[in-house]
């Protein structure tokens, strides 16, 4: 007799090969990241999904901003009139400055300090799993985003770019348990790693002794170092300091001066231009090599002068 029905693998036995198949494919992405395309095929696919879910809320700051009286939009004006008046000042101050360290620091012969390209992107997904802090960007690789980039909100650091797709890239905020970030306290100069604690107002910094330099209010800011982050960006303020007795490490707490759950927009940052960076190189390689043939000309000049002297 023939069945009705051909029964096939159990499911358990279908069950243990879906299982080794995603612990295969797991391992293969995590090694040689062969399935990148296909993550940056599926974001494309779902960003204007992704674009329709965050749209009710766009029409509901496009209307809150509508429907704002009169009165309301004269005091925002005139407020932003003074902080802008008030920032203008302060970017003089630091225009000055910044002039004056490029004066120094051709005085050295150093290579001239580059600016940060900059580029604003808006949130437009969260991450609500509660053991990851990432967040979802509407700029991808076609406006030039890449992985590892630094992003920033107006008070400070706010993480970092982990995946990027073509219309849109993911960032992994400062906070996420799994990332760290290496600072410096802003007064002594102190370096540090500050570590995510996977709540969204709290960074650990981990095996500081008990001695060391450091109070409630110090500001954090980068360091530079891991050529990832650019040096002298705000991080976060030491909130909380113990020194537990009998304990080889000091027990310290810090908030970040970003608002990570408040921002919509965030800059993009570009660590250095290449291109200033290699022509900045290239004229110190000019200069270098005019010394160079100068040098062997103004030596042969004196020793001329000197065999004139001694004829005479």
């Amino acid at each position: 007799m023939q069945t009705l029905f051909i029964r096939g693998p159990s499911a358990t036995f279908r069950m243990v090969v879906l299982v080794a198949a995603s612990i295969a494919l797991m391992n293969v992405d995590h090694r040689w990241h062969s399935l990148e395309f296909v993550r940056s095929t599926l974001s494309s696919v779902i960003y204007p999904l992704q674009y329709t879910i965050d749209l009710p809320i766009r029409l509901f700051y496009w209307a809150n901003e509508s429907m704002s009286s009169q009165q309301s939009l004269l005091e925002k004006n005139r407020e932003f009139e003074v902080r802008h008046l008030e920032n203008r000042v302060q970017l003089q101050k630091l225009d000055i400055i910044e002039k004056e360290n490029d004066r120094l620091r051709h005085l050295l012969g150093a290579i001239p300090k580059t600016t940060e390209r900059l580029l604003i992107s808006e949130i437009i997904n969260v991450d609500l799993d509660p053991y990851k802090q990432l967040i979802l960007l509407n700029k991808g690789s076609s406006s030039d985003v890449y992985q590892g980039q630094p992003i920033i909100d107006a008070l400070g650091i706010m993480g970092q770019v982990v995946h990027v797709g073509v219309m849109s890239s993911t960032a992994m905020l400062i906070t996420d348990a799994s990332h760290a970030i290496p600072v410096q306290v802003n007064r002594t100069g102190l370096r540090a790693i500050a570590y995510g604690s996977g709540k969204i107002d709290q960074l650990n910094l981990r095996y500081l002794t008990q001695n060391v330099d450091i109070k409630v209010g110090d500001l954090l800011i980068t360091s530079g170092l891991g050529e990832v982050f650019p040096a002298n960006f705000p991080v976060a303020i030491i909130s909380k300091v113990e020194r537990p007795a009998g304990e080889p490490f000091a027990h310290i707490e810090a908030k970040p001066h970003a608002q990570l759950d408040k921002s919509r927009e965030v800059l993009l940052v570009w660590r250095n231009e290449p291109e200033l960076i290699n022509e900045a190189a290239k004229n110190t390689t000019d200069e270098d090599k005019d010394k160079a043939q100068s040098e062997p000309q103004e030596e042969k000049e004196k020793d001329l002068t000197q065999r004139r002297g001694n004829r005479e």
